[in-house]
């Protein structure tokens, strides 16, 4: 982002305190309040549900956090998705899809592909046949090991890193 940024926001005003005050706003409203559910949420209204400049939230996003808005809504909803998928094996993937905030299955597969790599339908095939060992308690007796897998993808798929190694 780099140099474009900075001269985006050169006259901003936004300081290094207030920065970091807005990051842990949007922070709670993501994490706790879970404001990334409301499939009609926007910059606008993130702003003014931590009651901040819309232009210094912008700002925030884009110079510490490397983010635009849309880029940190679905990282959030994927993350949700991803745990739904896991532990609620009888939620059908629309269900998943409209609970984390999307309002669009063509939106929901592509954002959670380029998330990880794979559409919610394989996600969810390919973990719950590995999700039995980390969590036997509340998968064992539903899914069951059905074949030859890549663990090691899996790991990457389950808990955020797509990069190939």
């Amino acid at each position: 982002m780099g140099a474009a940024v900075e001269s985006k926001y050169v006259k901003s005003g936004l300081t290094l305190q207030e920065a970091i005050d807005i990051k842990e706003k949007i922070r709670h409203a993501f994490e706790y309040d879970k404001i990334y559910k409301s499939n009609t949420l926007c910059l606008n209204d993130l702003s003014t549900y931590i009651n901040k400049d819309r232009y210094k939230v912008s700002q925030v996003l884009n110079e510490y956090l490397s983010k635009n808005f849309y880029a940190l809504i679905n990282q959030y909803r994927i993350d949700e998705a991803k745990d739904l998928l896991l532990n609620h094996p009888f939620l059908s993937v629309k269900a998943v899809m409209y609970e984390v905030g999307f309002n669009s299955k063509t939106s929901f597969y592509s954002a959670f592909k380029k998330e990880t790599g794979v559409s919610p339908n394989d996600f969810r095939s390919l973990t719950g046949s590995f999700a039995s060992w980390f969590y036997p308690k509340k998968v064992s007796s539903i899914f069951r090991f059905s074949g030859l897998v890549d663990h090691t993808r899996l790991m990457r798929i389950a808990y955020g890193s797509t990069a190939k190694g």
